[in-house]
């Protein structure tokens, strides 16, 4: 099972969603400095937990 996580644009001290994705295509996403991602242990859309995508990458 693909683990899914929530793609957020960082503005100021708020979080807009983008939308879930796999982890997969959490990596592929461009423009790497511009997404955080939910972390893939905690449930996607109801964490305050964010990962870069470095730090993403590293996980997995």
């Amino acid at each position: 099972m693909q683990k899914i996580v929530e793609a957020v644009i960082r503005k100021g001290d708020r979080r807009i969603a983008v939308g879930l994705v796999s982890v997969k295509q959490a990596l592929d996403m461009p423009e790497r400095g511009l997404y955080e991602f939910s972390h893939p242990e905690h449930e996607a859309g109801k964490t305050d937990v964010f990962l870069t995508h470095e730090a993403l990458s590293k996980l997995m």
